[in-house]
């Protein structure tokens, strides 16, 4: 178990806490949403765990098969439904390789993004395309 400690700070601030390292971070709300949008919000850490889940899945399976991934980059983009209650609607992610697809003919990283365990933590009422650029594509 990891514990992560939350002090409410005023103004829609949060002082969130690692417990384990100590490592801390601030949240704000969005400016959508009464915030001044000065840090990541609730919902960004959301988009943000799961970018970060899948490069890190992927650099754990790369190394068990020798493939390195330096230069791997991943984007999130992030919407809120427009009606109804506010949530993540969306969740579309991209990750662009420095390489071509022949050093991982298997898929091997592919799969492993699509099941990190985040993205498959999230509800599948949430849309989360993946999409998967190789340089020479």
């Amino acid at each position: 178990m990891v514990r992560i400690s939350i002090d409410y700070q005023g103004e829609l601030h949060c002082q969130v806490t690692h417990e384990p390292s100590g490592s801390a971070f601030q949240t704000d709300a969005p400016k959508d949403n009464q915030g001044r949008g000065e840090s990541f919000s609730p919902t960004d850490l959301v988009a943000t765990a799961l970018g970060s889940c899948m490069a890190t899945t992927m650099g754990i399976v790369g190394r068990r098969h020798n493939i390195e991934l330096d230069g791997v980059s991943v984007t999130v983009d992030k919407e809120m439904t427009s009606e109804g209650p506010r949530r993540i609607e969306r969740l579309t992610t991209h990750i662009r390789f420095p390489f071509d697809r022949d050093v991982d003919p298997e898929q091997i990283l592919e799969k492993t993004a699509l099941t990190c365990p985040v993205y498959l933590s999230i509800s599948d009422t949430m849309e989360k395309p993946v999409h998967f650029r190789w340089d020479g594509e």
